[in-house]
């Protein structure tokens, strides 16, 4: 879409104020890269970033008449209105959440099977240090690890959310890693 109203940012306040669809798309297309560059320094994960971008173009649209130009220019108070939206997501329970549940790939070192290096469980005493751990991390490692099922068919297999499958992965980790240290 091609983009020709140009606007001074009187103008364009006093378009947005009036809800004006172009004065918007314009707001849009010049504000966007700066103010995903704030968000970004606060949220790494780009679709997190994606959402934060749209909430704070939402935040603006409803909140445009709270804008004061006595006390600063436009871009200062949407720069303010993006820093509260990504510190209001950091503080969220949902990203708390999903930083929670990282990948286990995050915390599992895989090795490369190199001709004439076969890696035997058994040989390390794996399943030996397994067993020594509690019943619910047991449980979920013999289901991944030895039996191969994803974290959604142990979810369904042992009758807890597929996060709780995560956790207990990354913590029944967490706790191996002690014993061979």
């Amino acid at each position: 879409m091609s983009n020709t109203t140009s606007y001074t940012e009187t103008d364009l306040v006093t378009a947005l104020q009036k809800h004006s669809k172009s004065a918007f798309e314009y707001l849009y297309h010049n504000y966007k890269g700066a103010l995903l560059t704030v968000i970004k320094q606060l949220i790494d994960d780009e679709e997190t970033a994606s959402d934060v971008l749209q909430e704070v173009f939402v935040t603006a649209w409803k909140n445009i008449n709270k804008y004061d130009a006595a006390k600063g220019r436009l871009f200062t108070w949407l720069y303010n209105v993006t820093r509260n939206c990504a510190i209001n997501t950091t503080r969220s329970k949902a990203y708390k959440s999903q930083q929670k549940n990282d990948s286990l790939s995050n915390y599992v070192n895989y090795t490369d099977n190199l001709p004439g290096q076969e890696l035997n469980i058994n040989k390390i005493g794996l399943r030996k240090q397994v067993q020594q751990l509690r019943e619910d991390y047991k449980n979920v490692l013999e289901l991944s690890y030895f039996n191969g099922y994803t974290h959604e068919e142990i979810a369904k297999i042992l009758g807890i959310p597929e996060g709780t499958v995560k956790t207990r992965l990354r913590n029944a980790l967490i706790e191996l890693r002690k014993q061979f240290l």
